[in-house]
């Protein structure tokens, strides 16, 4: 963005008077460096976190400065940055390659990030490429844990000391809190993402089939459904939206148990009582069990086409971003995943551990085992075209009483008559 100046007549009259033959020419001032766009469509919390970290990085720089604008990044020509998900995402990389690979924009600086390589098989493939690397910083992820209200159970006579791992002790808890008058036992926040594609991976069964096509409605998931359907209707669970309503609703002390991706925790924690953090439930007759989750959430792309300069902040500013200090203002703030290995090793120290622990519980489980075929992430499972055709049949479930085993089957043959893959 060029500067412009003001001209007054008495300037502009000076200037045209010829200046003596000996004057020496003026040393013309260096123009200001120019701003450099980030946009951002985050929820306000993570916002005032990015916020912050921009300030941070702007004090500690010389040159151009980052500004945050929460304009799309359709609205007009893209900034020079951009952190995008779901369907913003997807139309952003639709059409012409519009971004510069990151691991390009970093190994043109002479930066060499420590991102975390053993992530990348649980992490929906859209950020890493097997060629060009690191394509976008996943600077938003998240992958579903179980939430209490301690304060809840404690009051419902449940001993909110005694983790509760299975889906039975989810049923047993859940009854509990029924019978002492808790109207929300549990809630699901992204139920389609949470309930079959995580509970898949978690189990080790596949989301997609050898065709790359969707297979959502085998056993496994037709009983996990099925179940989530009686209590449902037994009024254990319930269901609040596509999103993260049921964050909020927990957050509000209206729910004792909650499922959802463990950046809620500076929410949750807000809401006055105490909140317990435990692995995602599971089916203990299920050979598989405990395999991996999988993480998903918003991407730090780079524009293409903008000046070496430019590329040398943003360069600049991905590396900020990466220190470990940052790291870990990021993950407080946040409650997201960390970026590289400082950030991993900060979240599972013991000197962080009471306010991390959130984050250390999903570290365990995305890599605490190596991802298999059935258990990698998937660009199919986070689609939104895909999302929207698992929510509309899970509603028909929940709402409606479809049948679990028509619902699923008619979800798999809707997506595939889409022909995603």
């Amino acid at each position: 963005m060029n500067t412009l100046r003001l001209i007054t007549p008495i300037a502009l009259s000076l200037s045209l008077i010829a200046a003596p033959a000996w004057a020496q020419k003026a040393k013309a001032a260096p123009a200001p460096a120019a701003d450099i766009e980030l946009r951002s469509q985050l929820s306000k919390e993570k916002q005032d976190a990015l916020k912050a970290l921009i300030e941070r990085f702007n004090e500690a720089n010389k040159g151009s400065r980052i500004v945050l604008s929460e304009q799309a990044w359709s609205d007009s020509a893209p900034a020079a940055m951009q952190i995008l998900e779901g369907e913003s995402e997807m139309n952003f990389l639709a059409g012409k390659k519009r971004y510069k690979p990151m691991a390009a924009v970093l190994k043109d600086a002479g930066v060499k990030p420590a991102v975390l390589e053993r992530a990348a098989p649980v992490v929906a493939p859209v950020s890493f490429d097997a060629k060009a690397g690191l394509l976008a910083l996943p600077v938003g992820l998240s992958t579903p844990v179980f939430f209490v209200n301690q304060d809840m159970l404690r009051k419902s006579g449940v001993d909110a000391g005694i983790p509760v791992r299975t889906w039975a002790d989810v049923q047993e808890v859940a009854g509990k809190l029924a019978d002492a008058g808790v109207a929300c036992p549990l809630a699901v926040a992204r139920p389609a993402t949470v309930l079959l594609e995580n509970a898949a991976a978690w189990h080790n069964e596949a989301v997609v089939n050898a065709k790359g096509e969707l297979a959502v409605n085998g056993l496994n998931y037709v009983r996990h459904i099925a179940r989530m359907a009686s209590w449902q209707k037994s009024r254990y669970l319930n269901i609040f939206g596509h999103g993260d309503e049921a964050v909020g609703k927990f957050a509000a002390g209206q729910c004792g148990m909650l499922i959802a991706g463990q950046s809620a925790m500076p929410a949750v924690s807000s809401g006055g009582f105490g909140v317990g953090v435990s692995a995602m439930p599971y089916y203990a007759d299920v050979a598989g069990a405990q395999q991996n989750t999988l993480a998903d959430g918003a991407s730090l792309w780079v524009t293409a086409g903008r000046s070496a300069n430019e590329y040398k902040t943003i360069a600049k500013f991905v590396a900020f971003w990466l220190e470990p200090t940052q790291q870990i203002e990021w993950m407080r703030a946040t409650g997201y995943l960390p970026l590289n290995r400082a950030g991993a090793f900060a979240a599972g120290s013991q000197s962080l551990g009471s306010e991390l622990g959130h984050v250390k519980v999903a570290i365990d489980q995305l890599i605490a085992k190596p991802a298999t075929a059935n258990s990698r992430a998937t660009t199919l499972g986070r689609d939104p075209r895909t999302l929207k055709v698992l929510n509309d049949e899970l509603d028909a479930v929940w709402n409606q009483g479809k049948a679990a085993k028509l619902a699923l089957d008619e979800a798999v043959a809707k997506v595939r008559a889409l022909g995603l893959r």
